[in-house]
């Protein structure tokens, strides 16, 4: 089960590198679709289409912070009861902590753009805490027992 909870922190980590990419992938082709003469306003959200390709990557954005790194975390936390590594719950359980945050701040951000810039914030507290939490599980392995002097052994 240690290999378990390790994999999952690491899962937590790369999917918040995986948010990172995308939405500066999306805003990368936002720009570009308003330098082509694009118009971004109420009626291009109501459309239902993807106005540009990058447009993908708001979508991929909101499903992964939404179910993927939630689910993610919850499997963590879940994991770290039985990964008999010191210190998993608690590390899990800021995971699951930040990505709740991570969440409440995504969606309030919509309404309130301040919000937003702690959204990135926590992000890279989510990615620190995912680390701290995978580098756990690594090292909750065993020492290796140290051989006997040879005096010790006669």
């Amino acid at each position: 089960m240690k290999h378990v909870y390790k994999v999952l922190a690491y899962l937590v980590a790369i999917e918040v590198a995986v948010q990172a990419a995308m939405v500066v992938w999306f805003e990368a082709g936002l720009g570009k679709f308003i330098e082509g003469g694009g118009v971004v306003d109420k009626t291009l959200a109501e459309s239902g289409e993807a106005p540009f390709p990058e447009f993908l990557g708001v979508i991929v954005h909101g499903i992964n912070g939404m179910i993927a790194i939630p689910v993610l975390a919850l499997l963590l936390l879940i994991s770290s009861f039985w990964a008999k590594v010191p210190g998993a719950v608690k590390a899990a359980g800021l995971v699951l902590l930040l990505v709740v945050l991570q969440v409440t701040f995504g969606i309030v951000g919509h309404s309130i753009s301040l919000v937003g810039a702690v959204h990135g914030l926590n992000a890279l507290l989510l990615f620190t805490a995912a680390l701290y939490a995978a580098r756990r599980g690594a090292a909750g392995k065993a020492p290796a027992m140290p051989e006997a002097p040879l005096a010790a052994r006669s």
